[in-house]
Formats: C-alpha cells, sequence, structure tokens
C-alpha cells in the first residue's frame, strides 16, 4: 500500500478568554448533545463528515471499541441539526492534568458552506471550557486543544485560527493512500 506525506498541525488555547465566537447559527440551526452513547450514530456522524477529507483511522473500529470510547468519563458529541437533520458535529474528550481535546470537529458535505462550521465550532469550544461543569469527576478544563491537517477541509485552519486557537507543534506524518472512503462508494 503506498503512503502520502500528511502535515498534521497541534493547536491551542489556554484560557476560555482565548475563544473569539463566530456569529449566531443560521435559522433553523440547532446544537444537541447526544447524551445516549451510540455507536451506530457515531459512526454515520465520522463517516458522513470525514469520508471526503480521509477521515479513516475509526473506520476499522468495532461496536465494543466504539461504545469503549463514547462511555469514557468526560467523553461528548454534540450534533448541530438543521431543521431536524444532523449537518455536523464536535467530538470532546477531556483527558488528564485539565485538558479537553476537541477529537473531531466537522459538517456533512451538503451542509458546507452555510455559516454553521463557525457557530458550531465557537459552540464546541465553549462546551470543552466549561465540561467539568457537567462531570463532576472532571477537573476543571485548562487547555483545550485540537490537531488538524492538510487533508482537513479547505477552510479548517482558517476557522481554528479565528476562534483563538494557537499553533504549538507542526509535524509531517506517512499516511496511507486510500480512495476517499466517504459514507458510501461514491459519495461527494
Amino acid at each position: 500500500m503506498s503512503t502520502v506525506d500528511v502535515t498534521v498541525w497541534s493547536l491551542e488555547q489556554t484560557s476560555p478568554t482565548d475563544l473569539s465566537p463566530a456569529g449566531e447559527f443560521p435559522p433553523g440551526v440547532r446544537i444537541v448533545r447526544s447524551e445516549v452513547p451510540s455507536p451506530e450514530f457515531s459512526r454515520f456522524l465520522y463517516a458522513s463528515v470525514g469520508g471526503d477529507i480521509h477521515w479513516i483511522d475509526r473506520l476499522s473500529w468495532t461496536y465494543a471499541q466504539w461504545q469503549q470510547e463514547l462511555e469514557r468519563p468526560g467523553h461528548e458529541t454534540w450534533v448541530a441539526y438543521e431543521n431536524g437533520t444532523p449537518a455536523g458535529y464536535v467530538e470532546l474528550d477531556a483527558q488528564d492534568e485539565g485538558a479537553v481535546e476537541i477529537v473531531y470537529f466537522g459538517l456533512i458535505p451538503a451542509f458546507r458552506g452555510r455559516r454553521i462550521g463557525g457557530p458550531l465550532l465557537s459552540y464546541g469550544i465553549a462546551r470543552a471550557w466549561d465540561l467539568a461543569e457537567r462531570h463532576a469527576d472532571r477537573e476543571p478544563t485548562k487547555r483545550v486543544w485540537l490537531h488538524t491537517c492538510d487533508r482537513d477541509g479547505e477552510h479548517a485552519m482558517a476557522n481554528y485560527e479565528r476562534r483563538g486557537f494557537r499553533l504549538f507543534d507542526t509535524k509531517i506524518e506517512q499516511e496511507a493512500e486510500v480512495e476517499t472512503p466517504g459514507p458510501w462508494p461514491g459519495a461527494r
């Protein structure tokens, strides 16, 4: 199997005041926390959002692996809906020493370019900063971080920077070159 070089950038915020929120959501968009761990729904979001931008690391996960991840203490999934249809999501993972990682963030392709991404990211960052208020076993958030790469959406890095994230690391990694998995063959 051939590989491709991928540039991976790691970004962080170290204070809630670092967040520079985007504007309001368009009419008809609401955010709901997915409070019942559902491997089927989480895999749907992952494959639908990441299919055209080469998210492949979780595609081989078993049902049990998905369930284990979703049941981790301090793990949250926030879903954007436009008029009742899932449009995108933010997945948070509370870690040691008050760190919260934005593990995944993005929009289903049909919902990109509709002014949902900036507000959804802002909302997710705010939920990362106040995550300990919903999880008594977690210490207050001291750092919110994420990584993105040159295979992610064309506006990803700019959106992160506009929301107040600062670059703290850059790496070149080798990834398997695979056809875009998509939520199904031929999906955009």
